[in-house]
């Protein structure tokens, strides 16, 4: 059950991506856009240091790797995964009144997709398609799915090279690979759910752009909630 199946509840939309693809400035600028009509989660990595998520997240960056790899990715993909469920947890207990979508600056499907390459990587022989349905099977057992995804894709080397830009770091080889491989199974998760899935591709579009299509694509999100299903012919 996803959260826009509760009546009343405002729509939920996460907006997914690899790094450096965009994502966290388009969410932002589309959650400002929509003013008090809208509510931002921010990314999991991006909470204050004194918030338990912060504590936790400082713990799993605290060698610096740039995916949280502690060397124990079992537990590394439950701990993320218990923190996406208290920010559900903490979101059922707010008063929403006015609000008409949430805007989540990533959710579990990111969770899915990097644990699960992540995974694959010290596991070879799981297939890393099958460990992200699994990892969003066993999430969805504990809180709702958001009601639409939507996966801002553009070229993966373009993205790197401006996350490395940001961070300002040399991407190593093997987490290049890693992101190309977040990349293909972004895509691969989102032919799995095409009921849940928007692609919005951003390859050519500045950061304006990008966010002007975002906001364009959760407006059509919530109109089409806003429009009831009209069963049969119109009498």
């Amino acid at each position: 059950m996803t959260a826009a199946t509760q009546a009343g509840a405002p729509l939920w939309v996460s907006i997914e991506g690899i790094n450096g693809v965009g994502k966290t400035s388009a969410a932002r600028a589309t959650a400002a856009a929509l003013g008090t009509r809208g509510v931002l989660l921010d990314e999991l990595t991006d909470q204050a240091n004194d918030t338990l998520p912060g504590k936790v997240i400082a713990a799993l960056s605290g060698n610096g790797d740039l995916f949280l790899r502690t060397g124990h990715p079992v537990v590394e993909t439950l701990a993320l995964l218990a923190l996406q469920v208290r920010k559900s947890e903490r979101l059922a207990g707010r008063d929403l009144t006015g609000v008409d979508v949430i805007i989540e600056d990533r959710g579990m499907d990111s969770v899915a997709v990097y644990q699960a390459a992540i995974l694959c990587a010290e596991h070879p022989r799981q297939p890393a398609q099958e460990l992200a349905r699994r990892i969003l099977s066993d999430a969805h057992r504990w809180c709702g799915l958001p009601d639409a995804t939507v996966l801002l894709t553009g070229d993966p080397a373009v993205c790197t090279q401006r996350f490395a830009n940001r961070i300002g770091r040399r991407i190593a080889p093997a987490d290049v690979a890693l992101i190309e491989e977040i990349d293909r199974l972004y895509r691969a998760i989102a032919v799995d759910n095409p009921e849940r899935f928007v692609l919005l591709d951003v390859a050519d579009l500045s950061p304006q752009e990008t966010a002007e299509a975002l906001g364009r694509t959760v407006n059509a999100l919530m109109d089409r909630q806003a429009t009831p299903v009209m069963k049969g012919k119109a009498a």
